[in-house]
């Protein structure tokens, strides 16, 4: 058995990036989040600071386009995902080697959202009937706020 899973919560630095591709003659949505995670660490002279690794993770279909309409930069969101490594050349013709972070679940985690058209659909998972929000956090991340929206597609076309 093996496991190809990574999980990322911070914040978006960047409005989404929603582009649409044709896939087998349909229109699918792939939306790109820049998400700063942080982390306190103590330096050699004793002193704490705050270190930012940022992150460029793909989101694809429904999840995509739910992420384009209602994220923005400063949103707090927690990523479920997996890696998947690429390769291709450079102008130059050079081997350029990547590993991409490609999401399958995005969970907005904003108590604050009042917005009626997202309370009534908590779980998006290739069309599939919403769940409920204790379900959804019961199963993936009881630890965050249970208020939080949860947006799910397994549909990844890769």
């Amino acid at each position: 058995m093996s496991v190809n899973k990574v999980f990322i919560q911070g914040n978006l630095g960047a409005d989404p990036e929603v582009k649409f591709i044709s896939l087998n003659g349909e229109q699918r949505a792939v939306t790109s989040l820049s998400i700063a995670t942080n982390e306190r660490v103590k330096g050699a002279d004793g002193n704490w600071t705050e270190k930012t690794e940022w992150f460029r993770v793909s989101v694809f279909g429904k999840v995509a386009e739910n992420c384009g309409k209602y994220l923005k930069k400063g949103s707090p969101v927690f990523a479920e995902a997996k890696l998947r490594n690429r390769k291709y050349k450079d102008k130059e013709g050079r081997d350029i080697y990547t590993i991409d972070i490609l999401a399958d679940n995005i969970q907005f985690i904003n108590a604050g959202n009042k917005n009626p058209e997202v309370g009534n659909y908590n779980s998006y998972n290739s069309g599939a009937q919403a769940q409920s929000v204790e379900n959804t956090f019961a199963t993936t991340v009881p630890q965050l706020d249970e208020s939080a929206v949860s947006f799910n597609d397994d549909d990844i076309p890769f």
